[in-house]
This record gives C-alpha cells, sequence and structure tokens, in this order.
C-alpha cells in the first residue's frame, strides 16, 4: 500500500499565507486521504473466509465462527433416517481359520479335550501381515547355435532395464505417497521402512515421480483436447504455488469427469493464451471475476458463490437494503432451478424468467443509485487513472456488465451455481503447501501437476489412485473411454 502524501511544512505555510480558505481545503484534503487509508486497512481486517475469496488457511487462529449460506432445515445433523450406514462385515470365507478349543469345564473343572463341540462362536479381525520387501532375480538365458556358432539372449521384459532396480509396485506406492497423500519425501522414506523394513533414497522417490509424469503425459494431453473441443461446460480457476519462494501460478480446467492442471509463471492473459484452452474453447467457461477470462470470445458463467461472500462482506462493513435484497434473489433464483430439476424440467418458463430479471435490474439500478461515481473534484494533486470506486459500486458494475454471466445457471441448466468444481479441484494443491512449503525445483512442480492431472481424473472415473499409478507404471496408463487418444 502507497505511503500517504501527508502536506510537508512548505505547503502547510503557504497555505497559511493564502487565508483560511486555504487551510480547510488542505486539511479536508488531508482528512479525506486519511479517512480513506483507515477504512481500505479495516476492510482488509474484516475480510475473511467467510465473506471473501480469501482461503479458510489464511484466517489464522482468529477464525470466524462457522456461517453457511444454506438456508436451515429441520433435519437433524448427521445420518438421516434410513440411511443404511457404513460398518465393518463378516465375510463368509475367511483366508485363515483358528479354532479355540475347550480343554476343561469352567463351572467344574471336568476334562472336555474328547468332547465333541456342539458349535462354534464365530469372530473375524481383519488385519494386515507383516510384509517384506521382496527381491526377484531375472535370468536371460544364453545359448550357442550349433549351426552358425553364433550365441542368442532371451529378452528381458520391457519393465525391467537396469541390472539393479525397483519393480512397479513399489514405485506405484512411492508416488502414491508423495504424489496423492502429500507426504514429504524424507517421511515417505521413513514410512516405507517402517513397513517393508526397506528404506529406499529420497531421489529414488523423485525418479519415480519423474516417470510416472512422463507415462501419463499423453494422457493428459488428450484429456486437454478433449476439454477443448468435445465440453460444453469447462471450469476453469487458478491458485498461487511457490516454487523456490517465487510464486508461480497454477491453472485449472475440469469438469466433473476430467481435470487439467498447468503450471505457469504469470496469473492473466498471457499465461492462458500459452496454455491455450481458452483461445479455442468454444463452450462455456465458468470462472470468476478476474478480468482476463472476459478478453476470450465465448460463453461465461460466473461463479455466485462469490458473489455471496462479497455480498456477506457489505452487509457487515457497508450495509444497504439491497444488499440483502440481492442475496436472497440469488438464493431464491438457485432453489427454483433446483426445483424445475427435480421435475425433469431443462428450464424456467419465460415468465418466471422475465420476472426474476426485472427484480434483478431493480435491485442492481437502485444500488447504482445508493452508490454514484466519485466525482471527478476529489481527485488529489498527482494522482492518475481511474478513481476508486467504493466495494459496492465495483460489485454492482460487475453484476451489470455481466448480467448473462451471473444469471446463466437460470438460463441454461448444465451450468452450474457456483464455480466449486474448480474450486474443489485446487483444493488439495492448497494442502500440499500447508504440509511441504513449495517445492525445490521447477521440473518436480511440474511432474506433481502432471501426476495430480492424471490421478485427478482416473478418480472422478472411478479408479482408485494406487491402482491408476500401477497402469501408468505398465505403460498402460488410464484413459477415459469417452476421451480420444492423440495419434
Amino acid at each position: 500500500m502507497s505511503e500517504v502524501p501527508l502536506p510537508g511544512e512548505k505547503e502547510i505555510r503557504e497555505a497559511y499565507r493564502q487565508g483560511e480558505e486555504a487551510v480547510v481545503r488542505l486539511w479536508q484534503g488531508t482528512v479525506a486521504v486519511l479517512v480513506e487509508r483507515v477504512q481500505k486497512l479495516e476492510d482488509q481486517l474484516a475480510k475473511n473466509s467467510r465473506n471473501s475469496g480469501k482461503p479458510p488457511s489464511s484466517d489464522g487462529y482468529d477464525q470466524p465462527a462457522p456461517r453457511s449460506l444454506r438456508k436451515r432445515t429441520r433435519r437433524k445433523s448427521g445420518g438421516q433416517a434410513g440411511h443404511p450406514g457404513e460398518t465393518l462385515k463378516a465375510v463368509e470365507k475367511p483366508d485363515h481359520l483358528k479354532v479355540h478349543r475347550v480343554k476343561a469345564c469352567r463351572h467344574c473343572g471336568h476334562s472336555l479335550k474328547r468332547r465333541k463341540a456342539l458349535g462354534h462362536e464365530k469372530r473375524q479381525v481383519f488385519d494386515v501381515p507383516s510384509v517384506r520387501i521382496q527381491v526377484t532375480e531375472h535370468r536371460a538365458e544364453i545359448k550357442d547355435c550349433p549351426c552358425c556358432g553364433k550365441e542368442s539372449r532371451a529378452a528381458f521384459p520391457l519393465e525391467v532395464s537396469q541390472p539393479v532396480q525397483y519393480g512397479t509396485e513399489i514405485k506405484a506406492q512411492m508416488v502414491y505417497m508423495n504424489s496423492e497423500q502429500h507426504i514429504p519425501l524424507e517421511r515417505s522414506c521413513d514410512l516405507l521402512e517402517e513397513l517393508y523394513q526397506h528404506r529406499p533414497a529420497e531421489g529414488t522417490i523423485v525418479t519415480a515421480c519423474a516417470e510416472a509424469a512422463q507415462h501419463v503425459a499423453p494422457v493428459n494431453e488428450a484429456v486437454k483436447e478433449h476439454l477443448v473441443t468435445k465440453e460444453e461446460v469447462v471450469h476453469f480457476d487458478e491458485t498461487g504455488l511457490l516454487i523456490n519462494a517465487v510464486l508461480h501460478w497454477l491453472h485449472t480446467a475440469s469438469t466433473s469427469r476430467l481435470t487439467c492442471y498447468v503450471l505457469h509463471a504469470k496469473r492473466g492473459s498471457l499465461a492462458m493464451d500459452e496454455i491455450d484452452i481458452l483461445p479455442r474453447f468454444q463452450g462455456r467457461a465458468v470462472h470468476d471475476d478476474l478480468s482476463s477470462y472476459f478478453q476470450y470470445d465465448l460463453e461465461h458463467a460466473l461463479c455466485n458463490a462469490h458473489h455471496l461472500r462479497t455480498l456477506l462482506f457489505l452487509l457487515e462493513r457497508y450495509p444497504q437494503k439491497w444488499v440483502q435484497a440481492f442475496h436472497d434473489l440469488l438464493l431464491t433464483i438457485k432453489k427454483k432451478v433446483e426445483a424445475a430439476k427435480v421435475k425433469g424440467q431443462t428450464t424456467l418458463s419465460r415468465r418466471q424468467i422475465n420476472a426474476l430479471e426485472q427484480i434483478y435490474d431493480t435491485l442492481v439500478a437502485k444500488g447504482l443509485r445508493a452508490n454514484p461515481a466519485p466525482r471527478k473534484n476529489t481527485r488529489q494533486p498527482g494522482q492518475r487513472g481511474r478513481l476508486k470506486q467504493s466495494p459496492a459500486r465495483n460489485l454492482l458494475l460487475r453484476l451489470r456488465d455481466h448480467k448473462e454471466a451471473v444469471l446463466a445457471f437460470m438460463y441454461d441448466f448444465k451450468v452450474p451455481f457456483d464455480n466449486n468444481q474448480a474450486e474443489r479441484d485446487l483444493r488439495m494443491m492448497k494442502v500440499k503447501q500447508k504440509v511441504s512449503g513449495g517445492f525445490r525445483s521447477l521440473q518436480g512442480a511440474q511432474n506433481f501437476c502432471r501426476i495430480r492431472s492424471y490421478l485427478s481424473t482416473a478418480r472422478k472415473n472411478g479408479l482408485k489412485a494406487l491402482a491408476a499409478l500401477r497402469l501408468a507404471f505398465q505403460r498402460t496408463p488410464f484413459l477415459p473411454d469417452f476421451v480420444a487418444p492423440l495419434p
């Protein structure tokens, strides 16, 4: 934040010589600058994960009391009546059987060793046996030909390429621990040593991650191309990622079935152009209010969860009647759309849409009247650029100028109310940073993003992460059947 331009001694004396009016103007201008700065600082302190786009991790120890944006219902928390629940269930054919025999009567002590049992009471224990890493030696035969006298050697399997190496299963588990469960390298080595009585080097895990990233690269490229050419609605978002203490940006494009992560040094349109999804995308892009998205000539849909949080901030800091009314309007439209979907409808009636649009326009107009544009005579000496707008007016201008994108979920039921899909896909990336603090190399960060893209897509299509990694190391990585492989 720039330093407050307080008047110096020369300006004060000059105003004093000019008379009382000059002193008043100087005092009013100085106070106005200080009031604006104090208000800005107070607004920053008032923002948290509940009323702004800040992540929950930024709330610190002074976290706000939880306050859901959902309306209250009469249902109690927890499992509802009729919910089947989940519990450990006995199996019909256990792997092992242990019989505990009765040797003597518990009451009189008489021997029962030769007495036939009347029946059995069964209890089953689920456990994992202690395991050790196993070494398989591959021997390729060498034979000489009695006809020509030359030697012939048997071929090793494709995955056996080194004199000494780790196998598919252990490498898949290494990558799973580090990339899927976010366990740091040293602790991954500790865990493998505890489980298998064998400790790999940290560099071995790094190498396994690099190998996995190479194997899944064609899948990620095919997913990216499918998002561009086949999907009608795609979610976009970005988040900061530290690499050697330098801020980079992780961009995501995703649906409920596919995920694409791309790392870039920039956040805006330069990065989006080089990633080359938005420049070619012809569907509807769901995103937040970042202006870079609107540089692309396509259909847009704005995240209304962001709008609800901003409206909540305005209710707390700048309360006006239109704020609560607009907040309620968005939730009302959302409720009507959900009810229509339950009935099997694909759109609201034209009468409903017209009525809701009229309320929308009325509230925006009412808000703009209550928050007029700043007057030109408020510009400070030497101040350049556009005059600063109030938070309320900034939101109202976005709601007015991007009305179709705000209400896209009302016009097209394929469009969601918010951008939670992209935010969920980015959430685990923030967990990775909280655990590890960042990445030491750009290549390591890129490998991590490629592996996470592949695993996220696999999970969305019902395949477990470890099984997907096994396929990758077997050189047959998983690709959803509706995605065409690249030629």
